[in-house]
Order: structure tokens, then sequence, then C-alpha cells
């Protein structure tokens, strides 16, 4: 007997279960995502407006369990309009719930906003 047909069958059950695990995941983080009761919507900052910048920024939020947003943290985007989205993330409602979460909320800067 050759080991090959074992270890194929090994490798065959650790990717399944990494994969099992990977798609558990997506659909516990989809679950987790709070509903937002009351957005603002950023302003596009006049620079960056007049210089074209364009783009997506990623702020992470964590969000108290009464919907309140405790703080946030840039993840990426052009530092024209990191601050913009942080000024108007401060202002937003999520919905009550039973513990402090984490999400990440993208914004996105085209020329016609």
């Amino acid at each position: 007997m050759r080991p090959s047909w074992i270890r194929r069958v090994l490798v065959g059950v650790t990717l399944s279960s990494v994969l099992g695990a990977y798609a558990l995941a997506q659909s516990a983080s989809e679950e987790a995502k709070r509903k937002v009761k009351t957005k603002v919507a950023p302003s596009y900052p006049q620079l960056a407006r007049r210089m074209n910048v364009t783009g997506r920024v990623k702020i992470e939020v964590i969000i108290t369990p009464d919907g309140r947003v405790k703080s946030t943290r840039a993840l990426g985007g052009h530092p024209l309009l990191v601050q913009a989205c942080l000024d108007a993330l401060k202002e937003w409602k999520f919905v009550a719930a039973p513990e402090e979460t984490t999400q990440v909320v993208e914004f996105e800067f085209s020329g016609i906003n």
C-alpha cells in the first residue's frame, strides 16, 4: 500500500474543514452587522473635489450596546476623504444590541458626489 492515498484523504478532510470554517465565519460576520437607524452622509471635501480625488474609504467602527458610535479607525482611503467619513460616522445611530460590536463601513467617493 502506498501512503499517498492517506495523504490525499487527509488533505481533503483538512481542506473541507478549513472551507467550512471560513463559510461559517462569513455567515457569522454577516449576521453580526448592526442595522443603521440614522445615517449622515460624509461631505465631499472641496479640496478633494477640486483635485478630482475619488475612491473608497474603509472605516472600522465600534458601536455601543445602545447604538452609539464609541470609536472609529480608518482602515484605508485617501487622506483627503478619510476625515469627512470619520466626522459623518460619529453622527450615525445603530439599532440596539446586547453587546458592543465592531464592523467595517465603506464609503464611495466619485466625481459626482
